[in-house]
């Protein structure tokens, strides 16, 4: 198991009855969790007295009540700023677990000891091309939603990279892929962070069961000769971390290295135990 556990803006402060309550910066939220399956005390005030709350529908979706939270704020990770607010589906724009990555491949990027290009693909608002672009390499960031990539690129200004090498681009992230092999352009290291169902700018249809393995496939295409690592993650319960081990092993034999899958996860503050928050699957050179 991967833990993000370096926070110091955001804490899972307790977890119970299918819900979180959670601190980022100055304020307390509490939002659904299907991992969340135990029944235990919440003695936790916070549960009592929080900014906001995301309440879950029998029907699907679901709706925030606010008592006492600003339309958007700041939180920050080491020398990252995110711009943080409440939207549709319980998100707040951020995947706190995702840290626990971010400092893994931090590392390899900084003990490269030569320029390294990342492709970002499925890069939401940015918290792993921020992470990528400040440890020092060079960044593609591609995301279907414009929405997204602007908030992603607000976040790069917030966190003073606004002159950092990154290429923002709104483009399905298949169709992209597909064109730089045909460019012939190659990268060091490719992140992506599929969802479960999507759909591209032109309605393009996207099942991760379905797709997934064919898209790691396409990918391998535009690795370039010595690569650093290949990072695949996963909020879709089918996905194991042994079926994300065994796709990106197959895919990549030929460039050796070695593959390693785990569950990442947030401490809970009350409990001292972690929360399962999806998998994350790393392939690296030797």
């Amino acid at each position: 198991m991967w833990i993000a556990e370096n926070w110091k803006d955001y804490e899972v402060l307790d977890c119970s009855r299918g819900e979180k309550l959670e601190r980022w910066g100055d304020y307390l939220l509490i939002r659904p969790d299907p991992q969340v399956i135990w029944d235990t005390p919440r003695t936790h005030r916070g549960w009592r007295k929080c900014n906001a709350h995301y309440h879950r529908s029998k029907k699907g979706g679901g709706e925030w009540e606010f008592f006492d939270l600003p339309p958007q704020w700041t939180i920050r990770y080491r020398d990252l700023t995110f711009n943080l607010k409440p939207f549709s589906f319980k998100h707040t724009g951020l995947f706190p677990e995702q840290a626990a990555n971010w400092d893994w491949f931090s590392e390899k990027i900084r003990s490269a000891g030569r320029p390294v290009k990342v492709l970002n693909l499925f890069a939401y608002t940015g918290g792993a091309t921020l992470a990528a672009a400040a440890a020092g390499a060079s960044v593609t960031h591609v995301d279907a939603s414009r929405g997204m990539v602007t908030w992603a690129k607000e976040n790069a200004v917030s966190s003073g990279l606004k002159d950092a090498p990154i290429r923002w681009l709104v483009d399905d992230c298949t169709k992209f892929v597909e064109r730089e092999i045909r460019r012939g352009n190659h990268y060091d290291a490719i992140i992506m962070d599929p969802p479960s169902y999507g759909r591209g700018p032109k309605g393009e249809i996207w099942k991760i069961e379905e797709s997934i393995h064919p898209f790691i496939r396409l990918c391998t295409k535009v690795l370039s000769e010595e690569p650093l690592f290949f990072l695949v993650n996963s909020y879709t319960t089918g996905l194991a971390p042994a079926v994300l081990t065994y796709m990106i092993r197959t895919e990549l034999k030929a460039f050796g290295g070695q593959v390693d899958s785990q569950e990442i996860a947030l401490p809970v503050t009350e409990s001292g135990l972690y929360l399962p928050c999806g998998a994350s699957g790393r392939w690296e050179a030797r």
